[in-house]
């Protein structure tokens, strides 16, 4: 067992994964990971990188179902739930450039 970090695997220190189910009026969703375990987040719990800072769900319109996202997790009261959300694709990469 070789104890070096995979960046293939891991690029970013993020699991890799997909959102399967969001539900935006209630701030909450569940990613499967690459292994096939589907693991719940929840808003204000969440983290999502790239997102302005306040609001009440802040980054929740970056997430949509089936985006590949890369993911960090953490174990709480309830089980373990995704604690920080790396969109694959960046929220200026979508928006058209203004001379």
């Amino acid at each position: 067992m070789s104890d070096e970090y995979d960046a293939e695997k891991f690029p970013g220190n993020f699991y890799q994964g997909i959102i399967i189910f969001i539900d935006h009026v209630r701030g909450y969703g569940r990613v499967r990971s690459n292994r096939g375990r589907e693991i719940r987040f929840e808003f204000p719990f969440v983290a999502v990188v790239g997102a302005p800072l306040g609001g009440k769900m802040p980054g929740l319109d970056l997430l949509h179902e089936g985006d590949a996202v890369g993911f960090d997790v953490g174990w709480t009261s309830r089980g373990l739930r995704v604690t920080v959300i790396k969109p694959a694709r960046s929220a200026t990469g979508s928006a058209s450039s203004e001379p």
